[in-house]
């Protein structure tokens, strides 16, 4: 039976250059970095190497502005959390919007029951951030806004150069989850406008279990794990050597191939998107047409639900994801789908391809060829399909 894994927007597999890269530092790499000895100073000149590349991969001028953490989660709540208590003095209000990760949500829900005011801006049908409500929602006491880059559920990119221009004149400070972004499409922290950004190896072919966070120099921000003196102070915690050589190698690839990556990804995408729903009656497209990830495309089919359809295409060697990683066991409605103004008995109808490097034509003509018959299959034992 083929195979088609059309699910890395939740996570890539981990290239095998990667690996190879990483097996040497099991047996050699062993000295911890904060000791003056050789193996120490090995490992050491190992993980600063990798600061470089993964600064090169976002644009940073400085390696010592990269810190590194564990996941994507929390470099968020890190950013968030320690940025609005280290500058609270200056204000207690933070903007986000209604279409972020959870790691961003609950971050700052957790800050309001601290006393700190949230605002949450909406999107329009497409899911995009409008920078003019950004301007519209700044205070006096504004110290914080936090957006996503782009949606894993839409995959919509949001216009977050423009936003911070606008936060850059008011000197408020900016924290953009790039995890869906950064390694994927070209960006730069400067040309952004940010001080701090979040970005993860596992969604550019390295490791799990390892990320990182761009702080840009002067900003201030408390440490979100103590104990320690690592990574300036600023995150304590063993480091974890194999996880970020894997970061290293997967950034560095991430810079030499990201066009070519592209250029592959974008007709496979286009074709999904304008033939899903000239194959499937009542399937619509969520997301922008064209402001979004190139290996990105989503939609629902009304009258049935996510987790069936992307059940029965496993069953056809197909992997889907109907939403969220995060979200879709507790079976909700996705907030981000809701935002954008789909109802809530469509939203339970969506699902996300997610292409990668080595995604083809074929695997989209496959989708394309199983994926229609599901549907019709599905909505003949749907009591919705019936009343239409």
């Amino acid at each position: 039976m083929k195979t088609v894994y059309f699910d890395h927007i939740a996570n890539t597999p981990i290239d095998q250059r990667v690996i190879e890269a990483i097996i040497p530092h099991l047996k050699e790499t062993y000295g911890n970095p904060l000791n003056l000895h050789d193996p120490g100073r090995k490992t050491l000149a190992a993980i600063e190497d990798v600061r470089d590349k993964v600064a090169k991969l976002i644009g940073a001028q400085k390696s010592n502005e990269i810190i590194f953490t564990s996941c994507g989660s929390e470099s968020n709540n890190f950013a968030i959390a320690g940025i609005a208590k280290a500058n609270q003095k200056k204000g207690k209000h933070i903007i986000t919007s209604s279409i972020e990760h959870f790691s961003v949500l609950q971050a700052v829900k957790e800050l309001g029951k601290e006393g700190f005011n949230i605002t949450y801006l909406p999107v329009d049908k497409f899911g995009k951030i409008d920078p003019g409500a950004v301007r519209a929602a700044i205070t006096k006491e504004t110290i914080l806004v936090t957006l996503t880059h782009a949606s894993n559920e839409i995959g919509t990119i949001e216009p977050i150069a423009e936003i911070g221009k606008i936060l850059k004149d008011q000197e408020i400070l900016f924290h953009v989850d790039s995890v869906q972004t950064a390694g994927i499409i070209p960006l730069s922290v400067n040309d952004l406008g940010v001080d701090a950004l979040t970005l993860s190896a596992n969604q550019f072919y390295g490791p799990t279990g390892i990320a990182a966070l761009y702080l840009k120099k002067g900003t201030r921000i408390l440490p979100f794990i103590v104990g320690g003196t690592q990574e300036e102070g600023r995150r304590a915690g063993t480091h974890n050597i194999l996880g970020i050589v894997g970061m290293g190698k997967a950034a560095e690839l991430a810079i030499a191939e990201m066009d070519q990556r592209t250029k592959k990804m974008l007709p496979i995408r286009d074709r999904l998107l304008n033939e899903l729903p000239s194959k499937i009656d009542d399937f619509f497209i969520t997301g922008h047409p064209s402001d979004r990830l190139p290996g990105h495309a989503s939609g629902y089919a009304k009258y049935v639900e996510g987790e069936s359809m992307s059940m029965f295409l496993n069953m056809e060697g197909i992997a889907v994801s109907t939403g969220s990683a995060c979200v879709s066991k507790a079976l909700k409605a996705s907030h981000v789908l809701i935002a954008a103004g789909v109802s809530p008995e469509d939203v339970h109808g969506s699902l996300v391809f997610s292409l990668g490097k080595d995604s083809t034509m074929d695997d989209a003509g496959y989708v394309l060829e199983k994926l229609p018959p599901i549907v019709e299959r599905l909505r003949k034992m749907s009591p919705l399909h019936r009343e239409k």
